[in-house]
């Protein structure tokens, strides 16, 4: 029952924390900050109970049980402090978070008991991948609602759809390269870099829903709105990075390694970036385009490499 009351709180405060979102820079940052604390401060908790269960897992527990009844504080004190200055340490608990986890011989990834089952930590990576490109359909579908998909024209219609399959596509290459692909050992280097990488790319794929939303608010001749532009362009040029370094950790076979070359994705890297130079001045349907060379390619070139590997094989 203290487990399931925890949880049923630790609930609550993810309502709080996402009901403040809206107005955080505003009056909504104290409620935020200190939902995010009292998360934090039952998560010590939970850590703090379950010390007692065995000895195999007392030192672990009682590591992290201080380690987040610390920093919920930490959090806490952000929530009265003036900005920028709340902001800054906020931001420095967050950092804290993962050097508790990382830091060699103090981080708690030295415990054994601690490394996460391989096959459950890249499930749980693609499930968040497709809750965030999931929202950037809803992000791209609201927006053209609130606008009105009755006052625009065939243009902006012809973006939105792109825009819909662009983040189809984000999806189709992500788990045509490391989508559910274990890391391909238990080294701390390995799942180290494996959860970074994702920190990277998840963060990129919310970048370019939200940059997609652009789509909306122009038609073909009209240049992409500059700030969605550029968020999408570098978020594209951050996914595609992200996943290469991915592809390098997980256990892969050599076939799908040569079909999602590193010229491959440093090509759509290098068309991501000439579009982040260029699209405030170009009209939408030549950065469209450029996009869609950046994004496309990296599944059209992979199923071309495929399909003629297994003509070969065939004496074709």
């Amino acid at each position: 029952m203290p487990h399931r009351v925890a949880m049923a709180l630790q609930i609550v405060t993810m309502m709080v924390i996402a009901a403040a979102i809206t107005d955080v820079g505003g009056k909504g940052w104290v409620y935020f900050a200190l939902g995010y604390a009292l998360n934090r401060a039952l998560t010590a908790y939970l850590y703090w109970r379950a010390r007692c269960v065995d000895s195999a897992g007392n030192e672990l527990a009682q590591e992290q049980g201080r380690n987040f009844f610390v920093l919920a504080g930490l959090f806490a004190v952000s929530a009265f402090l003036p900005k920028p200055h709340a902001y800054w340490v906020f931001g420095a608990g967050v950092v804290a978070i993962q050097l508790q986890y990382m830091l060699p011989r103090v981080g708690t990834l030295r415990f054994e008991r601690f490394v996460p089952s391989l096959g459950h930590i890249s499930k749980r990576f693609g499930l968040l991948m497709l809750i965030l490109l999931g929202e950037g359909f809803f992000k791209l579908v609201l927006t053209l609602a609130d606008k009105g998909i009755y006052k625009v024209g065939a243009g902006t219609l012809f973006n939105v759809t792109m825009g819909g399959l662009s983040l189809f596509a984000l999806a189709w290459i992500y788990f045509d390269s490391v989508g559910n692909a274990k890391p391909k050992s238990r080294h701390v280097d390995v799942l180290v870099g494996y959860w970074l990488g994702h920190i990277a790319i998840l963060w990129s794929a919310v970048a370019i829903s939200v940059a997609l939303a652009g789509e909306v608010y122009v038609g073909l001749q009209e240049p992409y709105p500059e700030g969605y532009g550029a968020l999408g362009s570098v978020g594209l040029a951050v996914f595609l990075a992200a996943l290469w370094t991915l592809q390098r950790m997980v256990a892969n076979d050599d076939a799908n390694c040569h079909y999602h070359s590193t010229g491959l994705r440093v090509f759509g890297i290098f068309m991501a970036l000439v579009l982040l130079a260029v699209h405030p001045f170009v009209p939408s349907i030549f950065g469209n385009a450029l996009w869609g060379l950046a994004l496309f390619s990296q599944i059209v070139v992979p199923i071309y490499r495929a399909v003629r590997s297994i003509g070969t094989a065939d004496g074709h």
